[in-house]
C-alpha cells in the first residue's frame, strides 16, 4: 500500500511544478497578465506611427487574426461610446487619432492658435505627385506651370514626399508620396484617394498624353 500512495501521488506535484515553470519560468505561481484589449490600448497609447497587425500579433504573441478581430471590437467600441479619441486602419497599420469632433480643440490647445499649414503651392504640388506617382520635378512643373523645386523640397523635409528611384530614359529624380502622407489623409492606400479626372482643366490631360 505505501508504495502504491508513493507512485500514485508522487507524480501531482511534479506535473504541478512543470506546468508552473512552463508559464512563467520560474516555478512560482503565475500573476495573470493584462487582457489582450489592455495589452494593444498600452501598445498603441505610445506609438507614433501605425502598427501593423502582424508586428502586434508577434510582440503580443498572440494569432494574427485573434489581434486584428479585437482591433477592430476596439474601433466599433469607441466609436459606439462617442470617445474624444478613435482607433483607425492607416497606411497599413492601427493607431489612435483625434476624433474629427474633436480635432479643433486639440489644435487650439497644442498650437495655441497657430495652425502651421501648407501652402497653396504646396498643396497643388503635393496633388500633382499624388495622381501621377512616381513623377519627376520637371513633370510637376509643366503640370503646375511653375518651377516646383523649393516646393518640393518642403514636401521631401516634411516626410510627405519621397524618392523613387530615377527615370530609366531621362535619368531624372522620381518622387511619390509616402506612407506619412496616407497617415496624414487617413488613408489605407492611394486607391481610396477621390476621382480626380472630373476636376482636371483639358490641358493636364493632354501633358499626360504626351508624357
Amino acid at each position: 500500500m505505501e508504495r502504491s500512495e508513493g507512485t500514485g501521488f508522487q507524480p501531482a506535484p511534479e506535473d504541478a511544478s512543470e506546468t508552473s515553470a512552463g508559464l512563467n519560468g520560474s516555478g512560482e505561481t503565475p500573476e495573470a497578465g493584462p487582457s489582450l484589449n489592455a495589452a494593444l490600448e498600452a501598445i498603441l497609447m505610445v506609438v507614433d506611427e501605425p502598427v501593423a497587425e502582424i508586428t502586434l500579433a508577434q510582440v503580443l504573441e498572440r494569432p494574427t487574426n485573434e489581434v486584428a478581430a479585437a482591433l477592430r471590437d476596439l474601433s466599433a467600441e469607441y466609436t459606439a461610446a462617442g470617445r474624444g479619441f478613435d482607433l483607425r486602419e492607416v497606411a497599413g497599420g492601427w493607431r489612435f487619432y483625434t476624433r474629427a469632433e474633436c480635432a479643433q480643440l486639440v489644435e487650439r490647445f497644442v498650437r495655441d492658435g497657430q495652425q502651421a499649414r501648407l501652402t497653396q503651392a504646396a498643396l497643388e504640388t503635393l496633388a500633382v505627385v499624388a495622381y501621377r506617382q512616381p513623377v519627376s520635378r520637371a513633370r510637376v512643373a509643366a503640370v503646375r506651370g511653375v518651377n516646383s523645386d523649393g516646393v518640393m523640397r518642403t514636401l521631401v523635409a516634411r516626410g510627405l514626399v519621397e524618392e523613387a528611384g530615377t527615370d530609366p530614359e531621362s535619368q531624372a529624380v522620381l518622387y511619390r508620396t509616402t506612407s506619412y502622407f496616407l497617415e496624414r489623409l487617413g488613408l489605407r492606400d492611394l486607391g481610396e484617394l477621390p476621382e480626380l479626372a472630373p476636376f482636371l482643366p483639358d490641358d493636364v490631360e493632354t501633358l499626360e498624353e504626351q508624357k
